[in-house]
């Protein structure tokens, strides 16, 4: 059991990135709503694929909590039934988490890959924790952070029901992408706390100390970033065109992008540090250069009018730099201080 974890906790990882890639593309074509209930989508394992089967249809055989549109609502099933000539409403109750009945066959199946993927990770999380039994004598504080990724995920899929039952309340959109960025931090610790002993890199105390500060500014500006999104998804449902969408910005636009100087010089320091005292990070490459990507999208967007996949492009980079630089914190913050500089 313990020589498979490391593997299978950096397989639950990938596919907690991948859970976020795919929400990313869900926000990015407006997909959010695209199964209005939760855990099934209109009442189906596996989502229906043209409006008709959401019609109310004679002879058919509906299932208890299967759903369908009527009238511009949302009705699921009360019981098991054949469908009579009349509609009997007897049979059915009307959906009350909210008034959102609009099928898009397209926007259905983008959602259903998100959700998908989710539940992967979700297994993929319980595995690893089964495998972490191995350590169980040696080291019950990693089974125990297990256990904690496995609520997590749990904590996440009852986020995800409540951002679908509130119509993509935006609070509740960046508390979910909160949620995820808690979920890879604790993952890239327990895959941290296995890793074989590695050549010791030079430790430095200023090092350390702004690179704690840099990733509570990636933090922040990650929020900064939601709030603006929040705002671009109000002007969005509105039905404007892509060129005005950052017209007037509000939701926070300018003091994310203001707070972007400050980030890229935090990141611009800990890199020349890393290089002048030859401390060994070859992290701080890979950081700098997902910065640069982060800026271009950024760019893109208010620039170019949010060209396909710049939004995705945009949130993905920004939580692959949150692991990194939270990878490097616990490379600096390890108990044991070799050749340390002061």
């Amino acid at each position: 059991m313990k020589k498979y974890f490391p593997k299978s906790a950096k397989i639950a990882l990938i596919l907690v990135y991948l859970v976020i890639v795919a929400g990313a593309l869900v926000r990015m074509t407006g997909s959010g709503m695209g199964c209005p209930d939760w855990p099934k989508c209109f009442g189906y394992y596996i989502p229906p694929t043209q409006e008709k089967e959401l019609r109310y249809t004679i002879g058919k055989e509906y299932s208890k909590g299967q759903v369908i549109i009527k009238d511009e609502s949302l009705l699921v099933a009360k019981d098991d039934f054949t469908a009579p000539t009349n509609f009997e409403s007897s049979h059915w109750e009307k959906y009350t988490q909210h008034d959102y009945a609009i099928f898009n066959p397209f926007h259905t199946w983008v959602e259903y890959l998100n959700r998908l993927v989710g539940a992967l990770a979700g297994i993929a999380c319980l595995i690893a924790l089964f495998f972490s039994l191995g350590y169980w004598k040696e080291n019950k504080k990693l089974v125990f952070f297990n256990l904690i990724i496995c609520f997590l995920m749990g904590f996440q899929a009852w986020l995800g029901k409540t951002v679908v039952d509130s119509v993509l309340n935006p609070y509740k959109i960046t508390t979910h992408m909160l949620a995820a960025l808690l979920i890879v931090a604790v993952q890239l610790y327990v895959i941290y706390a296995v890793q074989e002993k590695q050549k010791t890199k030079s430790l430095d105390t200023e090092f350390k100390w702004v690179l704690l500060i840099t990733l509570g500014l990636t933090i922040l500006q990650v929020i900064f970033g939601t709030q603006v999104r929040e705002s671009v998804d109000t002007v969005v449902e509105a039905g404007l065109p892509k060129e005005v969408w950052l017209q007037n910005p509000k939701g926070g636009f300018y003091t994310h992008r203001s707070f972007s100087i400050l980030v890229v010089c935090a990141n611009a320091f800990l890199f020349w540090r890393n290089r002048k005292l030859e401390l060994g990070f070859t992290k701080m490459n890979w950081v700098i250069g997902l910065l640069c990507i982060e800026i271009l999208s950024g760019i893109a967007m208010y620039y170019i009018n949010f060209p396909f996949g710049s939004q995705t492009i945009h949130i993905v980079m920004a939580t692959l730099l949150f692991g990194l630089q939270f990878y490097l914190v616990l490379e600096n913050f390890k108990k044991t201080h070799n050749n340390t500089r002061l």
